[in-house]
């Protein structure tokens, strides 16, 4: 019987899109995931403050994003991109970004620690 995905398939992130993107690659999905984890640390923190370079930070993100099959945080990162091109008061872009990436992160965190 074949045992059963780590996360269900309308979770954070789609798993299918991620095997395909790894090419089926168990070790390669793990690190990819991991960097990907590190990484919103990074960039959260540093859109934290809103900086005027917020709107590629959140580039950078949707990108990454859309790689591992996080849709749902590379459409929050693409509000809160669309947000500060136009001028829009970004708080609830990147509120909306820190639930999605919590979430996100929380996925990650327990596949990674059943592998």
């Amino acid at each position: 019987m074949p045992s059963p995905p780590l996360a269900p398939d309308d979770g954070p992130i789609d798993l299918e899109h991620l095997r395909r993107m790894t090419l089926g690659d168990a070790g390669l999905e793990r690190e990819v995931l991991a960097m990907f984890a590190a990484q919103t640390v990074r960039l959260l923190g540093a859109l934290a403050t809103l900086p005027p370079d917020a709107g590629a930070l959140a580039h950078t993100l949707k990108g990454s994003a859309r790689a591992i099959g996080a849709f749902a945080v590379a459409d929050a990162a693409i509000r809160l991109e669309g947000a500060m091109r136009i001028g829009d008061d970004p708080a609830s872009a990147l509120a909306g970004l820190l639930d999605t990436v919590t979430e996100a992160r929380a996925a990650i965190d327990a596949m990674l620690r059943r592998s």
